[in-house]
């Protein structure tokens, strides 16, 4: 079973106005992405969709917890999520590439619309490029830090050793 075929909306039989849908968000519809960076989640969504005659409008309003790894010290957090969002779908004869990311175009034969994409893509976009551990309130994992740094002199070292070459040894003389 697709995990994601509960985010198809079909919109043809709903009347012109208001309409709510809550979603819920977990590890499986992060999983359903190939590649994804988030691997696991617990988000609430509701979305309010008002229809008009030639589009419809979609409010997102996404709370919840994502769990990242920390680029520092590669232990795991909890990030808080807390996104509004809005998405305009608009009805055209035929499907049309718009150049504005907050518009969807839909052939007027679609009868349904398939909003996990738009939700992992705000999902996605409201994750911080360098993830750390700060972001969440906590410290990093002191003890991976202090490995990491011990690591990294003893690198440099075994590096400093293998570049000297004697040709340079007079420079580096002047240098010192």
């Amino acid at each position: 079973m697709n995990p994601l075929k509960q985010f198809s909306l079909p919109f043809t039989g709903l009347k012109l106005g208001t309409h709510q849908f809550d979603y819920e968000l977990d590890d499986a519809f992060f999983n359903a992405f190939e590649y994804s960076l988030i691997k696991s989640g617990n988000l609430k969504v509701d979305l309010e969709l008002e229809k008009q005659e030639t589009m419809m409008l979609l409010k997102f309003k996404i709370i919840g917890t994502v769990n990242l790894d920390c680029d520092k010290c590669l232990s795991e957090f909890s990030l808080p999520v807390n996104l509004y969002e809005r998405q305009i779908v608009k009805f055209a004869e035929a499907e049309m590439e718009s150049d504005d990311e907050e518009i969807i175009s839909l052939s007027r034969k679609e009868t349904e619309i398939d909003i996990s994409g738009p939700l992992y893509e705000m999902i996605n976009v409201a994750v911080p490029y360098i993830k750390n551990c700060e972001q969440a309130g906590k410290d990093c994992d002191q003890e991976m830090i202090d490995r990491l740094n011990q690591l990294s002199i003893q690198k440099q070292a075994e590096e400093n050793e293998q570049t000297s070459d004697p040709r340079w040894e007079a420079l580096n003389k002047l240098k010192k």
